[in-house]
């Protein structure tokens, strides 16, 4: 009986098909899905966390122009088949606002000088004035890998497309996708041929000037792909989808009622402590305290890829509360 691959399902001799159950890396955004959601799952002016350039759900990072212009949430206002969305809810009006994500140089090299396409399911709370939502493809053409997040230059006026900082290009001419008060699925392809472009960077965002408090947009089922053709969203394993996360960001929480991490003494004159990662990292982490609070000694940090040291003269602990987010690694782009 003869069978054939069409990528997301398996054909056979009858025509009857069956999914293909291959997990793969066709779709090179990490968290499309807005699964992953490690530094919470609400992010508002509290502690600046809905400021631009700043990262919100797994991989994702608002750019915005100015700080707290949206409140970001992982929501389940959802299309058929999805878990949740990503929900940016207008705090500051008449600004533009948008996510974008930094693909990896080694999760992205071999579609540089070819076709690629992101798809996107998304809709808005109303049309009135949430009536200009764009995507873009943007190649980085500096050092790869030590990417300037902040892509904007200038967010122009409405219904102009930002202009963007050196080193970063617009591969496809942004355009209104039309999006409604209902889910769709949206795309755009573009070849990525400018010269040295040594990461991707998708980009979507809100293009008016004119908003209203309390107005949503949601975003899901993010995907870039080589190829022309927007292809059905890649699902991964929640596990799968976690371990890619973490080579990003990793958090420590607190798992009993008060200590979070104690020093244990090595010399006669020494205490340490010693985080083991559950993920490579990308490159050495940088670890801050997002919790808590170290009683008797504020320790050293000696951050790498694999595990974070702790050191001090003297015993130290972190006091937290039970599942209190204390410290976090990060090595994003």
């Amino acid at each position: 009986m003869s069978v054939s691959y069409g990528g997301d399902s398996i054909t056979f001799a009858d025509s009857s098909t069956i999914a293909s159950g291959f997990t793969g890396f066709k779709n090179r955004v990490i968290n499309g899905g807005m699964d992953i959601a490690q530094r919470g799952t609400s992010f508002t002016s509290t502690s600046s966390a809905n400021n631009d350039d700043t990262y919100v759900l797994d991989r994702f990072y608002i750019l915005s122009d100015g700080n707290d212009i949206v409140d970001v949430t992982q929501t389940t206002t959802v299309p058929t088949g999805a878990k949740y969305s990503i929900g940016l809810d207008v705090e500051t009006v008449n600004k533009k606002f948008g996510i974008a994500q930094i693909i990896e140089n080694a999760n992205c090299y071999d579609a540089i000088g070819g076709n690629v396409t992101i798809s996107f399911q998304a809709k808005v709370s109303a049309t009135a004035n949430l009536d200009n939502i764009k995507c873009a493809i943007v190649a980085w053409s500096g050092t790869a890998d030590t990417v300037t997040s902040d892509i904007i230059s200038a967010w122009g006026v409405e219904g102009t497309n930002p202009t963007l900082i050196a080193n970063a290009t617009y591969e496809n001419t942004p355009a209104n996708l039309g999006v409604t008060t209902s889910f769709a699925t949206y795309s755009v392809t573009a070849n990525v041929d400018t010269a040295s472009t040594s990461n991707i960077i998708l980009f979507i965002w809100s293009d008016v000037t004119t908003t209203a408090l309390g107005e949503f947009l949601y975003i899901t089922n993010v995907q870039l792909e080589k190829g022309s053709t927007a292809t059905s969203f890649e699902y991964r394993s929640y596990g799968a989808e976690l371990a890619l996360c973490q080579r990003y960001c990793e958090p420590y929480y607190c798992d009993s009622s008060t200590v979070a991490a104690m020093g244990l003494q090595y010399v006669s004159n020494g205490f340490y402590h010693i985080w083991y990662f559950k993920t490579l990292k990308r490159a050495q982490s940088a670890v801050t305290l997002a919790g808590g609070s170290w009683t008797n000694a504020t320790p050293t940090i000696g951050p790498g890829t694999m595990t974070c040291n702790f050191s001090a003269a003297t015993n130290f602990y972190l006091a937290g509360t039970n599942g209190q987010l204390v410290l976090l690694a990060t090595a994003e782009l």
